[in-house]
């Protein structure tokens, strides 16, 4: 008996619903470093909201307290002394995009994605005590005399940034998602007072002369809440 030919060309589809809502978390390392670090503080929140298949809407809020000493000197020297410390206090925001581009097996909601960030920080520095350098060593042998020690407070300083974020997420259970993601910023904008250059930007890090670079990271638990879903179709090849 002759046998049908078989059919060429055709594709079966495979249809699932793929859930779209808001990711919200905290990042861990901010909490971690205010235990182990005395002289911080902060404190970060994030979400994402899923506009298309791959493309995140994507923001963190969070804010930062910083105090630090400059020291003359390396630390075995028995005669270094501090030629100033400060202090940095304020919050920033970031918002932007992230592109996914890791492709998932059908079901999975793990992401290796790219990103982009705009932020904006508005903070406070204070300048605790400082030495003043003195070119008569008869009087003063080390250099430098001792200035004001009275804090003085310098307000209503910002800073604007792009940043470019490269991140993973994966999903540890149902809607729990633990990610980490490294972050280079830009500056483009830096407000500082005539008396002392902004030394450290909540959000940015620290600021470094003569460059508009700054390197962050953090490490994130946030969880999805779903709103609704959406079809996604997935064509198999045809079997051979």
């Amino acid at each position: 008996m002759p046998q049908d030919a078989p059919e060429t060309g055709q594709k079966d589809s495979v249809e699932y619903r793929q859930i779209y809502g808001i990711r919200v978390g905290v990042d861990l390392s901010r909490p971690l470093r205010t235990f182990l670090d005395d002289d911080y503080q902060g404190f970060e929140i994030m979400g994402d909201f899923r506009i298309t298949y791959r493309l995140f809407l994507a923001a963190e809020l969070g804010n930062e307290k910083l105090s630090r000493a400059e020291k003359l000197g390396s630390d075995s020297n028995p005669n270094q002394f501090e030629i100033y410390d400060y202090e940095t206090s304020g919050s920033y925001l970031k918002f932007g995009v992230d592109l996914n581009t890791y492709e998932n097996w059908y079901g999975m909601n793990n992401s290796i994605y790219i990103g982009g960030r705009y932020a904006i920080s508005t903070f406070s520095q204070t300048l605790n005590n400082y030495r003043i350098y003195d070119s008569n060593r008869y009087w003063s042998p080390e250099g430098f005399v001792e200035g004001d020690s009275a804090p003085e407070e310098f307000s209503g300083l910002n800073a604007s940034w792009l940043e470019f974020v490269f991140g993973i997420k994966a999903e540890l259970f149902k809607n729990l998602f633990a990610g980490g993601s490294v972050r280079l910023g830009f500056l483009i904008t830096n407000k500082e007072s005539d008396r002392m250059r902004n030394l450290w930007i909540p959000g940015f890090n620290k600021v470094t002369e003569d460059s508009s670079f700054g390197v962050g990271y953090n490490f994130s638990l946030t969880y999805l809440i779903p709103i609704y879903k959406k079809k996604n179709v997935k064509q198999d090849s045809p079997e051979e």
